[in-house]
C-alpha cells in the first residue's frame, strides 16, 4: 500500500512539473511576439523625463530669451598712423591722422514692446551705424534715443511694435548667493546663431564700488556675479530665476581678457532712473 501511494505521489509531481513547464513556455512565446511590436510611446521621447529637466532656470531663460538682441555697431574714428616716408615733413606734425571705420558687437535687451532697448553706452557711443538682430533673425536699423556716458547706459530705438519685451525686476531685493543668469552675444555668436548664449552663476556680491576711471565713467553699487561674461556680452541682461532683469552686464575683471568668474552688472533700479532722464 505504501508503494502504491509513493508511486502515485511521484506521478502527480511529474505531471505538475510538466504542466508548469508547458505554461512557462507558452508565456515565453507570448513575450517574444509582443517584443516584435514597438509601442508608439517608447519610440518618442519620454515626456515625463523631459519634464524633470525643466526648472526655474530654464523657465527664466525661456521668458527673457526672445527679448535679448545683438547690437552690431560701426564707428568712425581717427587713428594715428606712422609716416610712410619714414621721417620727413610729416614728422614735424606727428603721425598722420587717418579716418577709419571700426566694427564692434554688443548685446541689449528689449524692455518696451514699441522698440526700446537697453544697452551699455560704451557699446553704441560714437556709432555711425547700428544694426539690431533679434533671436527670431529679424534685423532693424537702430538709433541712439538717449545716452548717459558717465553711468554707461544707453537707450536704442528700432522701428517695431509688439516686440518681445523682458520684465524689469527689483535689484534692491537681490540676495548674495541666489542664482543669476547672464544672456548675451559673446564674441558675436548671435550673428550666426539667432539664439543668445546663456551662462549661470550666483550673485557673488552687491554694492561693489569702483574708483573713478580715466574715461570719467562711474560704476557704483555694482552687482558682482560669477556667471560667465565675455566680450560681446556688454549690454545684455542679468536675470533672476523669476525671469526678471536685475542688471545690465557691463564688464569683467581679467588680466587675460577672458572670463575668470568676476563679472559686474549695473543694477536695474539704477538703470530705470537713468532711462527716465535720457
Amino acid at each position: 500500500m505504501k508503494r502504491i501511494n509513493l508511486f502515485t505521489i511521484i506521478i502527480i509531481l511529474l505531471l505538475n512539473a510538466f504542466i508548469t513547464m508547458a505554461l512557462i513556455n507558452r508565456q515565453a512565446g507570448k513575450n517574444v511576439v509582443s517584443n516584435d511590436f514597438v509601442s508608439p510611446s517608447t519610440s518618442q521621447p519620454n515626456k515625463a523625463a523631459a519634464a524633470k529637466r525643466i526648472n526655474s532656470i530654464t523657465e527664466a531663460v525661456k521668458a527673457v530669451e526672445p527679448a535679448v538682441v545683438s547690437i552690431n555697431v560701426i564707428k568712425t574714428e581717427y587713428v594715428r598712423a606712422a609716416s610712410p616716408f619714414g621721417f620727413g615733413f610729416f614728422d614735424f606734425f606727428g603721425s598722420i591722422p587717418l579716418l577709419r571705420q571700426v566694427e564692434s558687437i554688443g548685446s541689449g535687451v528689449i524692455y518696451d514692446s514699441n522698440g526700446y532697448i537697453i544697452t551699455n553706452a560704451h557699446v553704441v557711443s560714437g556709432a555711425a551705424q547700428i544694426k539690431v538682430i533679434l533671436p527670431d533673425k529679424r534685423e532693424f536699423s537702430g538709433t541712439v534715443a538717449g545716452i548717459d556716458d558717465i553711468h554707461d547706459i544707453a537707450k536704442v530705438k528700432i522701428n517695431g511694435n509688439k516686440l518681445p519685451a523682458a520684465q524689469l525686476g527689483n535689484s534692491n531685493d537681490l540676495i548674495t548667493g541666489e542664482w543669476s543668469i547672464a544672456l548675451g552675444n559673446p564674441y558675436g555668436f548671435l550673428l550666426n546663431d539667432s539664439k543668445p548664449s546663456v551662462s549661470v552663476g550666483v550673485i557673488s556680491a552687491i554694492n561693489r564700488n569702483f574708483a573713478a576711471r580715466q574715461d570719467r565713467r562711474e560704476y557704483k553699487a555694482m552687482i558682482q556675479t560669477d556667471a560667465a561674461i565675455n566680450q560681446g556680452n556688454s549690454g545684455g541682461p542679468l536675470v533672476n530665476i523669476n525671469g526678471e532683469v536685475v542688471g545690465i552686464n557691463t564688464f569683467i575683471l581679467s588680466e587675460s581678457g577672458g572670463n575668470i568668474g568676476i563679472g559686474f552688472a549695473i543694477p536695474i533700479n539704477s538703470v530705470k532712473s537713468i532711462l527716465a532722464k535720457i
